[in-house]
């Protein structure tokens, strides 16, 4: 379903109109899929101008064949109420794994976390054990690196060796870890059914959301 909204350029001010999504059922369309995973889909370049600029928008992302919702809601407080409203006694949302975010760049992660066959709770746990050891082994830049968000990238080699992604110094860099702390982490969810039951419906499985169950 999409909607057009009016907006402005970042760079000339212009207004524009421009097509956003108010959800995506990728069974239905999946060459929108592919969008979302390289960020076109939250894109608009100003015909005036020339500048690409970053589409604000509420969108519902639904792949009905993994059983996954990942509501893109901008922080809007309002719009969770409602969904939990409409949503949480629904029996189709059994075996559902259902999240909040705030940004495109938290829903594309999302997206690549649950096609690598990953469970995104024991992946927040896996980034924050290795922001911690990156952030060890670069002492001069440990504080910075501590408050970094990390972003999980892909899952490749015959060791399954895990690749993330952090900002410093106004460039991205990119870490390896070993899937053994992935492995180490399932293990400590596992022992501690609180954190699961916490993820359970829509919820917001991030950085803070681990923090709450580790510290």
């Amino acid at each position: 379903m999409t909607s057009q909204t009016e907006v402005s350029c970042s760079r000339c001010g212009a207004r524009n109109s421009v097509t956003t999504y108010d959800s995506i059922n990728v069974s239905e369309t999946p060459e929108l899929k592919a969008r979302v995973l390289d960020g076109s889909l939250f894109v608009w370049e100003c015909p005036h101008c020339g500048a690409r600029n970053l589409v604000r928008s509420q969108t519902l992302y639904h792949d009905p064949s993994e059983r996954l919702m990942v509501w893109l809601t901008g922080g809007s407080e309002d719009l969770e109420r409602k969904v939990r409203e409409a949503y949480g006694g629904l029996e189709e949302m059994d075996g559902y794994t259902a999240r909040f975010v705030d940004d495109p760049g938290s829903l594309i992660e999302k997206v690549k976390i649950f096609d690598a066959g990953l469970d995104d709770v024991v992946m927040e746990m896996a980034k924050y054990v290795s922001r911690i050891e990156v952030a060890e082994s670069r002492k001069d830049s440990a504080e910075v690196i501590l408050h970094a968000a990390f972003r999980f990238l892909k899952l490749d080699g015959a060791d399954n060796e895990m690749t993330f992604a952090y900002p410093l110094d106004g460039q991205m860099q990119m870490v390896a870890v070993g899937f053994n702390v992935y492995e180490d982490c399932r293990g400590i969810l596992k022992r501690n059914p609180g954190m699961a039951a916490a993820a359970a419906g829509f919820a917001r499985v991030n950085a803070a959301f681990v923090v709450r169950f580790l510290r």
